[in-house]
């Protein structure tokens, strides 16, 4: 089949950690050869547009702003549609407050004066925040949000670390209640953004991810092909047991380019 655009997860597909993957610049050489639109779709909700290009670029990979989305895009775009004129209480990192203070979004400190939470990673995540949220969360009508549902992300060492979802789910556990919403893949407000991006029909889209749960569901549920890599968060074994059939399931990305026809 030729496909017309490919969606490539980042963290555990591209690169991992700080280290950049092997195959993975010369996939974008051959997506740009091939004159395919490429949309880098990440759940890492921590880092601008131009972060990503910045960080790519340092990898040796090329890529522009308007090719890259993230779950810190994804939820900002959501709070601006949804909730623009309410007050928002982050438990989450500088660099997502960061994209939600740019993008005009109330940010408030008292957590009991809060219209919407929203939970995410943050690598100084305590005591202190769990119970911020529970005093949040004390009111029913408080909107609870999740910028995405990755519990663990890929490290440099060949290991995992805690990701969003882990956190979330402290916060909903001590709140004992689920997010309203969790953004990030494979949410519709993510699908809705990657179809945006491309403007391409979905059965003309090859999505290329690591894990199951979010990369392929997404790719599943918006009528992509999907190819699974084995270079992060899922091996053999999960794809036998998983809820989500990958249509090809390839050692790195370094076998992409021998699908693009």
């Amino acid at each position: 089949m030729t496909y017309r655009g490919v969606v490539l997860d980042l963290d555990g597909t591209v690169y991992r950690g700080n280290e950049l993957l092997p195959g993975a610049a010369e996939t974008v050489d051959a997506i740009r050869a091939r004159d395919i639109s490429l949309c880098c779709c990440s759940n890492n909700p921590t880092k601008t547009r131009a972060e990503y290009v910045d960080r790519l670029a340092g990898m040796g990979v090329e890529i522009d702003e308007g090719e890259v989305l993230s779950a810190g895009t994804v939820t900002t775009d959501y709070l601006v549609a949804e909730h623009g004129g309410d007050d928002c209480f982050l438990i989450g990192s500088p660099g997502l407050r960061d994209q939600l203070a740019d993008a005009g979004i109330s940010l408030i400190d008292e957590p009991t004066a809060a219209d919407v939470v929203v939970a995410s990673w943050d690598r100084e995540f305590g005591y202190d925040d769990m119970t911020d949220g529970l005093r949040a969360l004390a009111d029913p009508t408080t909107v609870f949000v999740g910028s995405d549902p990755d519990r663990t992300v890929p490290a440099s060492n060949g290991r995992s670390v805690p990701g969003s979802g882990a956190i979330i789910g402290a916060v909903a556990a001590v709140a004992d209640r689920d997010p309203d919403r969790v953004m990030g893949k494979p949410s519709p407000e993510a699908i809705d953004a990657v179809r945006d991006a491309l403007d391409i029909s979905p059965g003309e889209c090859l999505l290329v991810g690591d894990r199951l749960d979010t990369d392929i569901a997404m790719g599943e549920r918006a009528g992509m092909t999907t190819a699974l890599v084995l270079t992060g968060a899922a091996d053999h074994d999960d794809v036998a047991d998983a809820d989500v059939t990958p249509d090809h399931v390839l050692d790195d990305i370094g076998d992409v380019p021998a699908l693009l026809g």
